[in-house]
């Protein structure tokens, strides 16, 4: 109010901040736009996140001499991630991890398939079963509409149940196999056809083991993602960027020829909006609505420390057996080594199998690994985490209603990208790095 007792109003064109441009999220999506409009000669970028750090969902816990995440990330030296971030290199830890898998039969395999255990161990009988089980899909099976069909006409039905692929899908994707999108799901689900066949299965036990990569396998630093990414926001930084954390983000509008932002404590203007959030976030933010909120994944991350013999030797272990909430198990203590005296690790845990409760996954957890002779010793919890929206759930028709989302913030004038903004299954930061490069590739600044 003035002094005559009128309300003042406030010009949000004077009001407002100036950037070039703004990145919605800091995960390795949002890092590597903002470097890409960098060198497109956007001098000034600002990168808001809701979160307090800088990764995005690359979360990690310490405590004591413990260090923990969710999930198992691992990096490569020849990752496109390490062309805008070179000091990245020299933070990671070289490791060598082995992946195996826990299957119905109570045995740690090979990960994904074991000719050995999954198919001539089943016997004679039951082996003869599952070829005859692979050629009637190949015959009168050869519809591929749902990920359940995907993978019964490459491996056939018994030995989908028996590997247990069919269990860990459904974990993975959080919808039974039959309802879950083929085009997104095939993108997860490609080693299927190009590895998994019995022909090639039956050709890898004959053929001598060809070379492994010959990039290095990276872990993040002891000291956690934090200290990782300080050195990407470091670059970023002296190339211009600023970053707003906890941002309070209320809403995107256009003003004139400009877009704003609006946080709680400030406006900001730009030319160009570059989103890696989830793509119902980015619609509350513009005012739209495509008519259904895409489902995410919640993990949960139980954070444990273990002394005694837990019962396999390799350092990532999935979870392909019937029963169990866990998806994946990490052992952190392989690559950092161990912590006053005891191994640690993070079981992943999807969260509504586990009715969204720290408390009943970690007893699933202990029931299921008991059960199966895993971790027999003095296994304790140490702390958890749960991570929402960690990745899209990619249901019956979820692709197309992410598309058109997608296509209504371009048409507002956002660029929604990245495994979150795109609706984009990404396994790796290189994969991550290769969209958002590829995403913002052909526009420059004028």
């Amino acid at each position: 109010m003035n002094d005559a007792g009128h309300q003042t109003i406030i010009d949000p064109v004077t009001e407002a901040e100036r950037f070039d441009a703004v990145v919605l999220g800091a995960g390795i999506s949002g890092l590597v736009s903002a470097s890409v409009l960098l060198r497109q000669g956007y001098a000034r970028v600002l990168i808001v996140d809701e979160y307090d750090h800088i990764g995005g969902n690359h979360i990690d816990w310490s405590s004591g001499g413990y260090t923990f995440d969710i999930g198992s990330l691992i990096f490569q030296d020849d990752s496109p991630l390490l062309d805008h971030f070179p000091e990245l290199l020299p933070l990671y830890v070289p490791i060598s991890p082995q992946w195996a898998r826990l299957n119905p039969q109570r045995m740690i395999t090979t990960y994904p398939i074991s000719v050995r255990d999954d198919i001539f161990g089943a016997g004679f009988i039951e082996t003869i079963r599952i070829f005859a089980s692979v050629i009637y899909a190949r015959l009168f099976q050869r519809k591929m509409r749902n990920a359940k069909e995907f993978a019964r006409y490459w491996i056939g039905g018994r030995l989908l149940h028996r590997s247990g692929l069919e269990s860990y899908m459904k974990r993975f994707y959080g919808v039974a196999t039959d309802g879950i999108d083929i085009e997104l799901a095939r993108k997860r689900m490609l080693w299927i056809s190009e590895h998994a066949s019995i022909q090639n299965l039956i050709s890898r036990v004959l053929k001598p083991k060809q070379a492994g990569p010959t990039n290095r396998q990276m872990a993040r630093p002891k000291e956690g993602f934090r200290f990782l990414y300080k050195a990407a926001a470091d670059r970023l930084e002296r190339g211009g960027a600023e970053f707003h954390l906890a941002a309070e983000m209320l809403r995107v509008s256009k003003v004139q020829d400009q877009f704003h932002l609006q946080l709680k404590d400030r406006i900001v203007a730009c030319d160009r909006i570059i989103s890696t959030i989830p793509i119902h976030r980015a619609e509350e933010l513009c005012g739209l609505d495509s008519g259904r909120k895409l489902e995410t994944i919640t993990l949960i991350g139980l954070y444990f420390s273990f002394s005694g013999d837990r019962g396999f030797q390799q350092s990532i272990i999935y979870n392909f057996s019937h029963e169990g909430a866990w998806k994946r198990l990490t052992m952190y203590s392989d690559f950092y080594g161990r912590a006053e005296g005891r191994e640690y690790f993070t079981a992943e845990v999807i969260g509504n199998h586990a009715g969204g409760s720290v408390e009943q996954a970690e007893r699933d957890f202990r029931e299921h690994v008991r059960a199966n002779g895993l971790f027999q010793g003095d296994l304790r919890l140490e702390g958890s985490c749960v991570l929402e929206e960690a990745y899209p759930i990619y249901s019956r028709g979820a692709a197309q209603h992410a598309a058109e989302a997608i296509r209504q913030l371009q048409a507002f004038g956002l660029e929604s990208l990245g495994r979150q903004g795109g609706f984009n299954y990404q396994p790796t930061a290189r994969a991550s790095t290769v969209e958002a490069e590829a995403s913002l590739r052909d526009k420059q600044v004028v």
